[in-house]
């Protein structure tokens, strides 16, 4: 027996941020998986690797409610440490302020790197 191709093979490349874009997508408006695969001609499979990808990645928190957005200052700041002639009360308002989907409210310092920030906001999704 054989086999014809009937068409181009097409393998497409998709970069974090596309792939990121189609799985935050399901459930805005109520689309289910199926019909993002189909709006974005690919299968549910895919949409369900992409989800453990980006999770593992850390670009995706592992509760769906989660979100990360970037965070701007207003002004320039010193990300060094404070002054000491800071008062504690001066001190707070340079914190900022994350709260979790589980009722749990997160302070840290905009200093802190993402990494670290990952890995509390986990810590805290779990207990």
């Amino acid at each position: 027996m054989r086999g014809d191709i009937l068409g181009l093979e097409r393998r497409r490349r998709w970069s974090d941020d596309e792939k990121l874009g189609i799985v935050l997508s399901v459930g805005m408006g109520g689309a289910t998986v199926t019909q993002v695969a189909q709006r974005h001609d690919v299968t549910r499979q895919q949409i369900y690797s992409w989800r453990h990808e980006m999770k593992r990645k850390g670009l995706l928190s592992a509760l769906p409610e989660t979100l990360f957005l970037p965070v701007e200052l207003e002004g320039p700041a010193d990300l060094a440490g404070p002054a000491p002639s800071v008062e504690p009360a001066a001190a707070h308002l340079s914190k900022i302020e994350l709260q979790l989907a589980n009722g749990r409210c997160l302070r840290f310092d905009p200093a802190l790197d993402t990494g670290t920030l990952t890995r509390l906001v986990r810590v805290l999704e779990t207990a």
